[in-house]
């Protein structure tokens, strides 16, 4: 027998106006029959309406999981139960998805008819670590769900004090900016450290991101502890027929506002044959001039990656960016794989050794210094890390000439040993 839906006055108002609203789906499920899901939209509704009218929120957390795991599921349960018995349970499976997002629509339509069957069908794609979020689910339904989903191939995301379910973004797949293969770096690192996403066991949360080139459309470097960006070392390419063809068309003032005003360097100059300049040793990836001119403008041949550690949102110290700790890295061969994965497992290492509880990665190179993190994880430090001028003025600098003999001479014979490695690899 379908259940009678609460009145909303409240969450009606959020249905005004010109933009979609979440209410408008909840309701959907609700009036979907007398499926138990719908009577568990239609009391979500009504305690949602409760907390609207009395500013406060009613759901508390416990212990849920599956078996074999500690991690993945967001448990939520009712305080207000007793007028709201069939929301009285509404946890959350965080699943993860495909690298790059690449979904088949059969695999998306099992997944809805699961989600159906076992919770309440709602379903977020995707949570800010890139999780499907399969919202609103009984303890007794999730095991049952969970084994649905891992028949089709699908694994729990991370929840809690551990490694984070991991993003990549489209890239080399449809993206002609992609500098790397985002989806193998994601998976080959997330599968090296899967253990550490089941089975939580870290002061807090860690999450790595990937994107193909520095427009970092998956908001890597602000966002994850561990960004991996697409870039290049070489000049940028640059197609001058192409480049008069986009001039011819917009005008050389639209070119001058629009591209060459907006290079935040000065990189870019205009010659009076309509041709372009580019002063790459200026160049600072911002993408800008490639975005609108694609086809005259193309990121290097000598394609890698930067990595870029400590990025978060607010927490104990603010909004952090992530800092550059490695300028540049090849990301081509198995042997570069098999060295990012290193890389990746030393700083998780790390952090789970010297950060403090409930501490970001970022926070704890603040509080220790990118100096001991650096030698913690055994990496040299490179001009490139700066990521502020000194700005006190009285610097003793007695000893830079020696001081900077030293440095290249540390990168002479570490790009030696690279090349060597090279040679025996190719042999």
């Amino acid at each position: 027998m379908a259940k009678k839906s609460h009145k909303t006055p409240l969450l009606d108002e959020l249905e005004d106006g010109p933009w979609p609203s979440f209410v408008t789906g909840l309701k959907r499920l609700a009036d979907d029959g007398d499926k138990p899901s719908a009577n568990m939209m239609k009391d979500l509704l009504g305690q949602l309406e409760k907390s609207y009218e009395t500013r406060t929120g009613y759901w508390k957390g416990g212990t849920v999981s599956v078996f074999g795991y500690g991690g993945g599921v967001i448990p939520r349960f009712s305080e207000v139960a007793e007028e709201f018995p069939d929301s009285s349970e509404f946890h959350t499976l965080r699943v993860q998805p495909p690298a790059g997002m690449h979904y088949s629509t059969d695999l998306l339509r099992n997944m809805c008819d699961i989600w159906e069957e076992y919770g309440s069908g709602l379903i977020a794609l995707h949570g800010q670590s890139g999780d499907i979020m399969f919202q609103g689910c009984t303890t007794e339904n999730v095991q049952k769900a969970f084994d649905a989903l891992n028949k089709i191939g699908l694994d729990m995301g991370g929840a809690g004090p551990a490694l984070r379910t991991s993003m990549s973004c489209i890239g080399h797949a449809r993206c002609e900016q992609s500098c790397y293969d985002e989806s193998r770096a994601h998976r080959s690192v997330i599968n090296n450290l899967l253990d550490e996403m089941h089975r939580p066991a870290l002061p807090y949360k860690f999450k790595f991101k990937f994107s193909g080139c520095p427009n970092d459309c998956v908001n890597a470097i602000h966002r994850s502890d561990f960004a991996v960006i697409g870039t290049w070392r070489d000049d940028m390419q640059v197609d001058q027929e192409e480049v008069k063809k986009y001039v011819a068309k917009v005008g050389r003032k639209y070119m001058i506002d629009a591209v060459i005003s907006n290079c935040p360097t000065r990189a870019l100059s205009l010659n009076d044959d309509d041709t372009l300049d580019v002063d790459n040793q200026s160049c600072v990836r911002c993408m800008h001039c490639i975005n609108v001119m694609t086809k005259a403008l193309s990121p290097g041949k000598d394609r890698g990656v930067s990595i870029l550690m400590g990025g978060k949102r607010s927490l104990k110290i603010g909004d952090q960016m992530g800092t550059v700790v490695i300028p540049f890295m090849k990301l081509e061969s198995d042997e570069d794989f098999e060295k990012l994965n290193e890389l990746a497992e030393t700083v998780v290492e790390f952090f789970a050794e010297n950060a403090l509880e409930h501490e970001r990665v970022g926070e704890t190179i603040d509080r220790i210094g990118m100096a001991n993190f650096l030698e913690g994880i055994g990496v040299d430090v490179d001009p490139n890390m700066v990521s502020h001028p000194r700005t006190s003025s009285y610097v003793n600098t007695d000893d830079f000439n020696e001081e900077a003999e030293k440095w290249f001479a540390r990168k002479k014979a570490k790009d030696a040993m690279a090349s060597k490695s090279a040679d025996v690899a190719a042999e």
